[in-house]
């Protein structure tokens, strides 16, 4: 995990962690620079310069200082050993959907809830018998069958 003023290359982003005080963090939040969102970086040339970025279909320039405040993970990392099923991962655990699996109606309306590629996933809760799971994602909580969630591949995300 690398802070976006590290962040060399072009490519798609999740921001996973907002470092700095409260009031910062409110702002940021304001104009959609949230925990879990995926952005594209648009230059990465020098560390020392700004970032632009593009989230939710807006261009926007970052400050050096402010990208410093951002820990970020690529989203593009193939690293087999990290997928799995989303109903395998623990409270807590972050993952980046890569494929929905299952029967077309099924699929169709786990799109419909925002399951779709590339979208950050974090389990909050799991009922004590296992079923259902609640999840965040896109800034809402949503509640799945372990069924359900079984045709959901993410990407583990090491945080």
């Amino acid at each position: 995990m690398k802070t976006l003023a590290e962040i060399k290359n072009k490519g798609t982003y999740v921001i996973t962690e907002i470092l700095g005080d409260k009031k910062i963090i409110r702002r940021l939040n304001e104009i959609g620079i949230v925990n879990n969102v995926t952005f594209s970086l648009l230059n990465g040339t020098d560390e020392f310069s700004g970032k632009v970025i593009i989230l939710r279909g807006q261009r926007l320039a970052i400050s050096s200082s402010l990208a410093r405040k951002l820990l970020v993970i690529n989203v593009n990392e193939e690293i087999d050993k990290n997928l799995q099923k989303l109903s395998q991962l623990h409270i807590g655990d972050i993952g980046v959907a890569v494929k929905i699996n299952g029967s077309r109606p099924l699929r169709k309306r786990l799109l419909d809830m925002g399951l779709t590629g590339h979208t950050p996933i974090k389990v909050c809760q799991i009922a004590p018998l296992g079923d259902p799971i609640e999840i965040e994602l896109r800034g809402y909580k949503l509640s799945l069958r372990k069924e359900e969630a079984d045709y959901v591949v993410v990407r583990s995300v090491g945080i």
